[in-house]
This record gives C-alpha cells, structure tokens and sequence, in this order.
C-alpha cells in the first residue's frame, strides 16, 4: 500500500513543475514515483540532475545492469521492475542478461566487471578491496569509469530506498521475486 500519494498535475509544486513535466514528454506518462518524488522539489530536482549527468556515463547496457544489480541487493522491486523494462525495451538487453543483470553479473566481460563491482559497493557499502578494484580496473575501466559506477550505485540507491520507505503504486509490469530467478 502505497505510503505518500502521487501528486495530480495541479498539485505538484512549481519548483517541480518543469522537471517533472520534462519526463512526462520524454517518457511519455508521468510515473508514479516520480509523481510522489516531486512533492520536494529540493530532493526531486538533485536526484534529475544527478540523473542527467549520469545518462552519459558508460554505456546504457552496462548502466541497465548496474541498476538491475543494485535494486536486487535493497530488495526494491518498484526499480526491478522499471530496470527490467527499460533494460527490455531501451537497452535491448536478452531476458536472460536481465537475470544475470540481477544476479550482479553479465554475459559481456567488461560489463561482468562493471556490474560485479557495483554490486560489491553496495553490498560492502563501499569497502571493496584492491582485487576488487584491480578486477574492475583491469576490465579496462578508468579511475574516471570507477567513479561512475561508484555514482549510479548511489543515485540507484537513492530511489531504491526513495521507493522502499514510499512504495508508490507499481506502473511497470511486475517482475519474478528474486528467489525465484
């Protein structure tokens, strides 16, 4: 049940406004997340930004995975199922790289490694160790690649547990609980 209500369009206030409308053109719907994000224009705004900035980080196959990767570690199934979708249809990631995705893995060497480490980051809230930078790194990641990936899984992180503490009505179709995957 949700925990906050999804703000109708004349109630979200103007300092979220354009950002909000922004996604609604692109995306093409207004989610339901985003609907209740809005009602902070101080934290909505910085996680859209932070966004944006993030979208030209890597590559979108390897950020679909990392996204997959963490919201299976913080269990949040509402960016389960946008992350299976997005990696579905914008990624044109295969059903079975959206498993091993959520397993912190993927069929492409260098993106295993990428997802591998994001989800010992978040696993180990960042007390990764040398081998498992010098994996990363190895994998032909820059100190500049690390530090993004390190970045998607806390902006991850931020609507994984924006979304556990709100659970908003899911508008993604839902996916496979995780034991079962």
């Amino acid at each position: 049940m949700p925990r906050t209500i999804a703000l109708s369009p004349e109630q979200v206030p103007a300092d979220s406004k354009p950002t909000l409308d922004a996604f609604t053109k692109n995306i093409g719907f207004t989610p339901t997340m985003m609907a209740s994000f809005a009602q902070s224009p101080i934290a909505f705004n910085a996680w859209a930004t932070l966004l944006g900035s993030l979208s030209k980080a890597l590559d979108v196959k390897t950020r679909d995975s990392i996204g997959l990767a963490v919201s299976e570690v913080n269990g949040c199934n509402y960016c389960l199922s946008v992350h299976s979708f997005t990696a579905k249809h914008m990624a044109q990631l295969q059903p079975e790289e959206i498993v091993l995705a959520r397993k912190g893995h993927a069929s492409d060497p260098k993106r295993d490694a990428a997802v591998q480490f994001a989800r010992k980051v978040i696993e180990t809230r960042g007390q990764v160790t040398d081998a498992d930078l010098k994996a990363v790194r190895d994998a032909g990641y820059t100190d500049a690649n690390v530090m993004e990936i390190v970045a998607l899984v806390a902006m991850y992180s931020l609507t994984n547990f924006f979304n556990n503490v709100f659970d908003p009505e899911k508008d993604f179709p839902a996916v496979t609980p995780a034991g079962s995957i």
